[in-house]
């Protein structure tokens, strides 16, 4: 299915499944939401929420796996909604994927018709006063705590998923204490990270992170993953490479 564009998107195939549209001045597809994606644990008869959607890859992707049942996907930035709503469309997935122009502070269960087994996230994850300004609204709020903070996020997880349910995140590794402390004070125990290296001699660039509601304490590192051998960035690494193969993790 074609579908028309505005003069500030484009139309990107993301692989042999999926096509989305994106905004040409807006944060596009990334390793960062495809590692999400990978890292979550298949649930096919799972009902399950994103928080923060922007294009919808990340529901896309698991979608197009069955990795789930159904998904409410809250997105808060109108244009991106309508564009998570048209890339729902031109997958064919009406019905398995709803988009909510939703604020996740006003998340609440009876959104996804009864609590979510599962809710994920690729937060927002510089604080206002950090980095440059000179981006445009797009980019700032999709990358700043401007409509929401990590606080808030897992308390729209706490409040949506049901006893015993998973929460997963991915996150930058020099806020790790403020995503568990956000975890925790929503009820929300850490139960697996991983954190992503470029290469074994670079300091981890992401995190990877799952939580339990109402968990017991106990947490587990898994060995750290590194995204390519040595510095030649040509050559992603053996472990990497059946990540993007398999879109899945073995812990």
């Amino acid at each position: 299915m074609d579908m028309a564009l505005a003069q500030d998107e484009r139309l990107d195939d993301v692989n042999e499944n999926i096509r989305i549209i994106q905004k040409k001045d807006g944060l596009t597809f990334g390793t960062d939401a495809f590692l999400l994606a990978s890292f979550i644990k298949p649930q096919p008869k799972a009902i399950a929420a994103e928080l923060g959607a922007g294009t919808g890859i990340i529901s896309l992707l698991l979608m197009a796996r069955n990795r789930l049942s159904r998904i409410s996907a809250y997105e808060i930035q109108k244009d991106f909604a309508d564009i998570a709503t048209r890339n729902v469309t031109l997958n064919g997935m009406d019905g398995k994927i709803k988009v909510l122009c939703k604020d996740v502070k006003q998340a609440v269960a009876s959104d996804t018709d009864r609590e979510a087994d599962v809710v994920f996230s690729n937060p927002p994850y510089m604080k206002t006063d950090s980095g440059k300004r000179n981006e445009n609204d797009y980019k700032y709020i999709a990358r700043h705590e401007v409509c929401g903070s990590i606080d808030d996020f897992c308390s729209a997880a706490f409040r949506l998923l049901k006893h015993g349910g998973k929460f997963y995140a991915v996150w930058r590794p020099d806020r790790l204490t403020d995503i568990i402390t956000a975890m925790r004070k929503n009820r929300l125990e850490p139960k697996i990270m991983t954190f992503v290296h470029a290469d074994s001699e670079s300091i981890p660039s992401i995190v990877l992170i799952s939580a339990t509601k109402g968990g017991a304490s106990g947490i587990k590192i898994t060995p750290p993953l590194f995204l390519y051998d040595g510095k030649d960035r040509e050559k992603m690494s053996a472990k990497a490479q059946k990540i993007y193969d398999t879109m899945s993790f073995e812990f």
